[in-house]
């Protein structure tokens, strides 16, 4: 069968898309150890550079974009493949700070489905099946992403922590899930966190499960 010329011009383009390149941390199959998704195998991509900088971060080396190669999408594709996960996580750093669309795009074909943690900082791009944010406050995020939060999830040090997290909730659309995760070195944060969903049970808990699992 003879195919049209605008899907001749898909074919092409998304071929084109295999050899965009991203600066790459790291990218593995593991368990998801928090979050909604919490304890589903999932293939982890970790792309490097990052403009927010928490200072609790466990993954500051994924700050400097510079210090990480560059791969291509196919390659990272093949090997999400390759590992049957059914989904794959993009993370940073903060991905938005790339255009997720070639990435994406040639994930969904591959029959992966694709979720992204951010911070909001920076515009969406990609093709989604899930979004969880984490917003920061020292640097908020763009309201353009607000629309398409599946997932709020604001971690938690002090009771200003409580304020943010309710500030960003307001701005989600209804069927959002709310968790808030406690800062895993914070003496007291688990405890606040508790009380807290005790009386706003509109909110869950997410713990960082990996951590104790011993897993990536």
């Amino acid at each position: 069968m003879f195919k049209s010329q605008d899907q001749l011009e898909t074919i092409i383009a998304s071929d084109k898309m295999k050899n965009v390149e991203y600066p790459l941390m790291e990218d593995f199959y593991t368990i998801q150890g928090e979050g909604a998704h919490s304890g589903r195998p999932a293939y982890f991509i970790r792309t490097a550079g990052c403009d927010i900088n928490c200072w609790w971060c466990d993954v500051q080396e994924s700050w400097d974009e510079e210090a990480h190669p560059r791969e291509s999408v196919g390659n990272i594709v093949k090997r999400a493949k390759e590992s049957g996960a059914e989904f794959a996580v993009i993370t940073g750093g903060e991905p938005l700070l790339h255009d997720l669309d070639p990435l994406t795009f040639q994930l969904k074909r591959a029959g992966i489905k694709t979720h992204m943690e951010t911070s909001g900082s920076s515009p969406l791009s990609g093709y989604l099946d899930w979004i969880t944010l984490s917003p920061k406050r020292f640097k908020e995020p763009i309201d353009d992403i607000f629309p398409y939060v599946d997932e709020l999830k604001v971690v938690v040090l002090t009771s200003k922590d409580l304020e943010w997290a309710e500030k960003n909730a307001d701005k989600c659309p209804e069927n959002t899930q709310l968790l808030l995760q406690p800062e895993w070195e914070k003496e007291g944060a688990v405890e606040l966190i508790i009380d807290y969903v005790k009386e706003n049970p509109e909110w869950g808990i997410s713990l960082q499960t990996h951590k104790f699992m011993g897993v990536r």
